[in-house]
């Protein structure tokens, strides 16, 4: 039985009248008669009485008028709930910890005060990480600042970001105007895992440089990063977003390399085949145009 049968029985409940029903719903009277037809051979019982020209509801009519306005009822909230889903449903953002210690609280906050009511979730992990989410479809956007190797995955450049040289303010390095590249080879560095994007930039533009290097202390906290050069056991190559703070207060000392930039872009990435609802494309395109 339709939805529509229940709406014309409910309609005629209402008017007790077919000509008067089938006007309101701009219908034929025999669309009307038919679709109670069909009503009362499903269930096998009787829904009007015609006595002297006029209907009259049975006390099987009576009943299924109750459930039937239910039932319209609970479509009207299905059709309002979907269509407020589809325009400020949830986001699942997956983040790596750069783009989710410096740039997504900001970012989140900015957008919720823009399209208010939108429920966002965020798992933070490294760039190899959050693209094994985007495959199993555990996260719906990606915000990553290393490098999308599936061809599964789509991304799009949206910041420009840059990795520089960190040390302690006791460090050789520190009364340095910039550093020799080839300086570094001698140090211990307070470095990212495997899987990072800051690690990728940082290696990749070592290799560039011809340039060997040895971790230290290998981590994916970049507090305990900046910590621990802080304290003097080593260097590391971290975000200057990340370093400002500290810069600030004279507690780390960062320092150009001679010859050598570590730049790299933050990008936005989604499953190729991912269906974007209204709210996540319009987090993506705030994303883009900020």
């Amino acid at each position: 039985m339709t939805l529509r049968n229940f709406e014309i029985f409910v309609t005629v409940c209402d008017v007790m009248n077919m000509t008067a029903a089938a006007e309101r719903l701009f219908i034929s009277q025999s669309a009307v008669s038919q679709a109670v037809t069909e009503l009362e051979k499903q269930y096998g019982v009787r829904l009007f009485e015609r006595l002297s020209r006029k209907l009259y509801l049975t006390g099987a009519g009576e009943k299924l008028y109750g459930y039937a306005r239910h039932i319209i009822g609970m479509n009207e909230e299905i059709d309002k709930e979907m269509k407020a889903l589809g325009e400020n449903g949830p986001i699942r953002i997956g983040a790596s910890v750069t783009v989710a210690t410096y740039v997504l609280p900001a970012l989140v906050s900015s957008f919720k005060r823009t399209v208010p009511g939108t429920k966002i979730t965020v798992c933070e992990d490294n760039t190899n990480e959050i693209e094994k989410r985007l495959l199993s479809d555990q996260t719906d956007i990606g915000l990553v600042e290393g490098d999308i190797l599936s061809p599964n995955i789509l991304s799009t450049p949206f910041s420009d970001d840059e990795l520089t040289l960190i040390c302690g303010t006791g460090h050789p390095f520190a009364a340095l105007s910039s550093v020799d590249p080839r300086k570094l080879e001698n140090e211990d560095f307070i470095i990212r895992e495997p899987g990072s994007g800051t690690r990728k930039t940082f290696e990749d533009a070592m290799t560039r440089g011809g340039l060997t290097w040895k971790a230290g202390w290998v981590c994916n906290s970049m507090d305990t990063i900046k910590e621990a050069v802080m304290a003097g056991l080593g260097v590391s190559v971290i975000s200057r977003i990340a370093v400002e703070g500290e810069i600030a207060a004279g507690r780390l000392c960062a320092k150009p390399v001679t010859g050598v930039r570590f730049r790299r872009t933050f990008k936005i990435a989604c499953h190729k085949n991912k269906y974007l609802t209204p709210s996540m494309k319009k987090f993506v395109d705030y994303c883009m145009n900020k």
